[in-house]
């Protein structure tokens, strides 16, 4: 194995919550050091989505592959540690409200001047300029003002949100695509530079050709459920043990190979179904012949059909389904890592996507609170052993109290799981 692509590329991870967090992740994962600064309570996401034990299941994940140094902000010794500490960061990754670190004094101008090399990635809900620049915003606001709210669901009902943090998630991807872009430019020029990312446009720039059709067709998108309008074969069906199975065969050919394997050639020559735009004009009847063929069928029996015939199809995956899959086994895409909180084995997804030379690695979960504070203070801001006690003693810092009265040390990775 090589080493890994990031490897000696050191992050500052400041904020909270998703999106910047998500970034932080996703650089780990390819081999960055990724200090995370957390206030001296503990990141918010230490305590969403489902506990163990007052631990999130969450952060086990999403800070994965991080340090934790545990520091007051709201303090100017706990904000002048973060600035010495970014003197030696390559990339600071932010998602606080656009002012914040200015007032802080910790903002790209004041960080850059003593550090020029310095990349910094800001994620906000509007972005750092414009008229609404300084609005509170979060992924769901992100969803609505972008675009995809008003293309989720049913058209009969009201917009829905997708199950997961989807603008959030977009916006830490378009994150480390910009931090990328800025290192390897930062080869050429030597120099750093800023990033800007919001959360709408982070959205907005997945909603496809909406506005060339709206402006120069006159033709809006709308929700449409589990279809795609004109497109047909193309939807979820359920089976006689009531899996559901997604069938997608709009292809001539495909569609030909799909009426074998329901055992009825003869609707590839139907005239409502011979041709691309039959069927999708006949959808709602095509729709209801395929949804009868699989609801008498077990959804196994359905699956052997489709993938005899080669017809693409996939089940509606539960996390049941995917921890058991021979596929996601197969291609490592579900890694366990031991909490050091709890001691709980916590599966997780994998690096994607995989390198063949310099591959990510999954290295540890999410660490305690506080357990890197003594350990980066002392390698990236050259603190001496004395003042990291004084911080402490005073709530600046937090650490982990080591139980023999030791030096404070980050828990014990598992293995990587490499990809």
């Amino acid at each position: 194995m090589g080493r890994a692509p990031l490897d000696g590329v050191r992050v500052l991870e400041l904020g909270s919550f998703i999106a910047g967090p998500f970034a932080g992740q996703l650089l780990g994962d390819y081999g960055a050091e990724v200090v995370k600064i957390e206030p001296c309570d503990g990141d918010a996401m230490r305590r969403w989505g489902v506990l163990r034990d007052g631990r999130s299941l969450w952060w086990a994940q999403l800070a994965r592959n991080k340090r934790s140094v545990a520091v007051d902000l709201r303090d100017p010794r706990g904000r002048d540690l973060v600035r010495r500490l970014a003197h030696r960061a390559d990339v600071v990754v932010e998602n606080f409200a656009p002012g914040r670190l200015a007032d802080w004094g910790l903002d790209y101008a004041a960080l850059s001047a003593a550090n020029p090399r310095l990349v910094m990635a800001h994620v906000s809900g509007f972005g750092q300029t414009g008229p609404r620049a300084g609005d509170r915003g979060f992924g769901s606001v992100g969803e609505a003002m972008g675009g995809i709210r008003a293309l989720t669901g049913h058209p009969d009902r009201p917009p829905t949100r997708v199950g997961i943090s989807l603008g959030d998630a977009l916006a830490g991807m378009f994150a480390v695509m910009g931090v990328l872009a800025a290192l390897q430019e930062r080869h050429r020029s030597g120099r750093g530079q800023e990033i800007d990312v919001a959360l709408y446009e982070a959205v907005f720039a997945l909603m496809e050709s909406t506005l060339a059709e709206y402006e120069i067709a006159g033709s809006t998108r709308t929700r449409t459920g589990s279809t795609l309008p004109g497109v047909a074969p193309s939807n979820v069906y359920r089976a006689a043990d009531g899996g559901e199975l997604l069938i997608a065969a709009n292809g001539d050919a495909l569609f030909v190979r799909l009426c074998a394997a329901m055992g009825a050639p003869e609707l590839a020559d139907d005239p409502r179904f011979a041709t691309h735009q039959a069927r999708g004009r006949n959808m709602a009847e095509l729709d209801e012949l395929v949804g009868d063929w699989v609801a008498g069928l077990s959804l196994a029996e359905a699956e052997r059909l489709l993938d005899e015939h080669a017809v693409p199809r996939g089940r509606i995956y539960t996390p049941a389904d995917m921890l058991a899959d021979a596929h996601y086994a197969a291609r490592e895409m579900i890694v366990r890592l031991t909490d050091p909180g709890t001691g709980l084995e916590i599966p997780m997804p994998g690096v994607v996507p995989k390198l063949s030379r310099t591959p990510g690695a999954v290295r540890a979960a999410g660490p305690l609170l506080g357990a890197d504070t003594e350990r980066v203070l002392r390698e990236w801001a050259g603190c001496p052993e004395k003042e990291i006690d004084l911080l402490a003693a005073r709530g600046v810092v937090r650490r982990v109290d080591p139980p023999d009265g030791g030096p404070a040390a980050a828990p014990r990775p598992t293995a990587a799981v490499r990809h």
